[in-house]
């Protein structure tokens, strides 16, 4: 039987700690959440691996490192409100759910955002509300959000989900630049994002946040 507590806190400590990862909240969540349980049950072996897990049809299952990185960066506080955009089988927002006080998982693919609720019920996480919608729209029905944490890569970020955020909140992506991948922080001051480096990152850029490219002869 495969011992997944073990791989957990080896994770931890070879990948997460390491990466500059230090705020507790953090570090306790993913020491809690059994990553083997939101990911294709024919991966459950690779759970641990440090990267990324496909999911088919260009989506994963963040890295621990970038996702440790990623919230690290957002310091999510238990008394706020988190959109998890990209949500997948919910492993994130498994661990957000550690460290707000709710969240709201959004997930455009059905059958996805059906894994995720089972799989949260099943683990007895009470404060997580799974929606089915497109990425790209965001959730405004809860908005705004004190922080919105997007699992996926972004060529550009979509006016209605910048809309979302709160006066004074945090969102946290990659933005894909040419060959690079850069995670960044953004904060809402007066109304505009100022966006702060956070680390270099790679991970697939999610549906609907591509930069259109123009049509040429």
């Amino acid at each position: 039987m495969t011992d997944f507590a073990t791989r957990r806190s080896i994770m931890v400590d070879t990948q997460v700690r390491p990466s500059d990862v230090t705020k507790y909240p953090v570090i306790a969540a993913m020491l809690a959440v059994p990553r083997e349980e939101f990911v294709p049950a024919a991966k459950r072996e690779a759970a641990y691996m440090g990267d990324h897990v496909d999911l088919g049809g260009g989506r994963v299952v963040l890295d621990p490192r970038v996702l440790a990185k990623l919230l690290d960066g957002l310091d999510v506080q238990p008394d706020e409100l988190v959109l998890d955009l990209g949500a997948g089988l919910g492993y994130g927002s498994a661990v957000l759910a550690r460290l707000a006080e709710a969240v709201v998982a959004l997930e455009e693919n059905a059958d996805f955002a059906q894994e995720a609720e089972t799989v949260l019920g099943q683990l007895g996480v009470d404060n997580v509300a799974v929606i089915t919608g497109a990425l790209c729209v965001g959730d405004a029905r809860h908005a705004p959000y004190d922080a919105i944490l997007i699992e996926g890569a972004v060529e550009h970020l979509p006016e209605a989900i910048l809309a979302q955020v709160k006066e004074g909140g945090r969102i946290a992506c990659v933005f894909v630049e040419g060959a690079l991948g850069i995670a960044r922080i953004g904060y809402k001051i007066d109304g505009q994002m100022s966006w702060r480096f956070a680390f270099n990152a790679a991970a697939p850029v999610l549906p609907g946040f591509e930069r259109h490219r123009a049509f040429t002869f």
